[in-house]
């Protein structure tokens, strides 16, 4: 039996965490890992006391035919990398590694270049997180060196997260 290198074993962790998620689009899910200790988890979903929208029965972005991309302000959901952001306590977020698996609903796929949407990665930025990989397909993924997205700001470019 092969053993599971560590980088796609946090990824597994990351895509069970995804199970989670509460988006009738989306399933995301997030792992913060620093010094081979993971730091906390988060998954797509609405706010603590609100209703889901797999409870509703309808996405709203959906429903008003919004691409991928554009308006989160509607959604009503936390994105993975907030909620885990959220739960982790800084000082052990400094230098950590976040894991990121995305999904699409329909079919389980995974997400053709996922990445974190501009507002999470301002987040990512600001918590210490020093770098992102994300999970192309199950035995491939991409690094991204945090500081990457300082110093390619997308808020002056246009680019679009998930």
């Amino acid at each position: 039996m092969e053993r599971r290198d560590k980088v796609n074993y946090y990824l597994d962790i990351a895509e069970t965490v995804a199970k989670r998620s509460t988006c009738l689009r989306r399933r995301y899910g997030a792992v913060i890992v620093n010094n081979d200790q993971i730091i906390s988890t988060g998954y797509v979903g609405a706010p603590r006391g609100r209703k889901n929208c797999c409870d509703l029965g309808e996405c709203i972005r959906t429903k008003l035919e919004v691409p991928r991309g554009e308006r989160y302000e509607l959604c009503r959901s936390v994105h993975a990398e907030a909620n885990a952001i959220i739960n982790a306590p800084r000082e052990q977020m400094i230098g950590a590694t976040l894991y990121l698996v995305g999904q699409e609903m329909s079919d389980y796929s995974y997400i053709k270049d996922a990445n974190s949407c501009a507002m999470c990665k301002r987040m990512v930025i600001n918590s210490g997180i020093s770098q992102v990989v994300i999970r192309d397909d199950e035995e491939h993924y991409r690094l991204i060196q945090v500081q990457d997205w300082v110093e390619d700001d997308e808020s002056l470019i246009g680019k679009r997260g998930y």
